[in-house]
């Protein structure tokens, strides 16, 4: 059975600010702000949610269905992609623009700022979710608005159960809009950040959606492991200890693989968030979104 992984497709350019932001941006200050930041590297790197997900689930053995969106530079993306084994049957390629572009400043905390250029993202409600046979569970990730609100609709149309992931992608929606995917939706993934905004807008608590249909709510607290909420009852699952924190770019996405590998086959939630946890300890080792290769014995998959 395949896992349809709706989201982006992007390049990073990843660079290190070796200091902390919260010693170059004044507070006070931010109404006229004008920064610089000194980053002595850079690299570039294949990212996006969708291909950092189907990356880290396709080594767990899964079979990930990407439905993404590459522009006129995306030829050596599509060629990874078939690499990998996979299907990219829903992976369209515009022409007239360039594929999305991410540029990541990471500090000495591991706090993020990050530019993004959607390009060809923005032609992503352009391919339709055909309900067929085979597939068993699917996520919405951050992607094109106009993406995110057709497949989010195609996949409950054809009753495919799936996890609802705003992402940065969150402020990009109203609160009737964000009450729809939640309707929609069976499990919402969000990191804490996310997740206080979701309920400031939509004026829900967590407890409260817990106890909606959704089956549940996970929400990322980084190294201090995640929370779920399962019908208004709260759990913390720890966080798991890396053995070398080098980058946080792609954890998020690396856990949501963990996320569909368990849920497709019928683990409780505890379990997939678990696995998660390890996943995302072994991914921060590794600089960018794919680029680490899972040890898995000591994942109990």
């Amino acid at each position: 059975m395949s896992a349809l992984v709706c989201g982006s497709l992007a390049f990073d350019t990843i660079t290190n600010f070796h200091g902390r932001f919260a010693q170059q941006i004044l507070p006070e200050q931010v109404h006229i702000l004008n920064v610089s930041f000194l980053v002595p590297t850079l690299r570039r790197e294949f990212g996006g949610c969708a291909g950092n997900i189907a990356y880290t689930l396709r080594q767990l053995g899964g079979d990930p269905l990407v439905m993404a969106t590459l522009g006129a530079d995306g030829a050596d993306y599509l060629e990874r992609l078939r690499s990998w084994g996979l299907n990219v049957q829903y992976v369209r390629e515009i022409s007239e623009t360039y594929t999305a572009q991410a540029i990541i400043i990471t500090d000495a905390d591991n706090n993020q700022i990050t530019a993004f250029h959607p390009g060809a993202m923005q032609h992503a409600h352009l391919t339709p979710f055909a309900p067929a046979a085979g597939v068993a569970i699917g996520i919405i990730a951050p992607d094109g608005r106009d993406a995110m609100v057709a497949h989010a609709q195609q996949l409950c149309d054809a009753g495919v159960p799936f996890i609802f992931d705003p992402g940065q992608g969150l402020p990009m929606f109203e609160a009737v809009e964000l009450r729809r995917f939640i309707e929609q939706a069976t499990w919402l993934a969000l990191n804490d950040y996310e997740a206080r905004m979701l309920c400031e807008r939509t004026g829900e608590s967590l407890e409260a959606l817990s106890r909606s249909r959704l089956k549940g709510i996970i929400v990322t607290l980084g190294a201090d492991g995640c929370e779920l909420w399962e019908n208004g009852r709260r759990r913390h699952i720890p966080g798991v200890e890396a053995a070398e924190v080098v980058d946080p770019t792609g954890c998020g996405d690396a856990f949501r693989a963990a996320l569909l590998y368990g849920l497709e086959r019928g683990w409780p939630l505890d379990r997939c968030a678990v696995l998660g946890n390890r996943i995302g300890a072994q991914k921060i080792a590794h600089r960018g979104g794919q680029n680490h290769r899972l040890d898995l014995t000591n994942l109990a998959l």
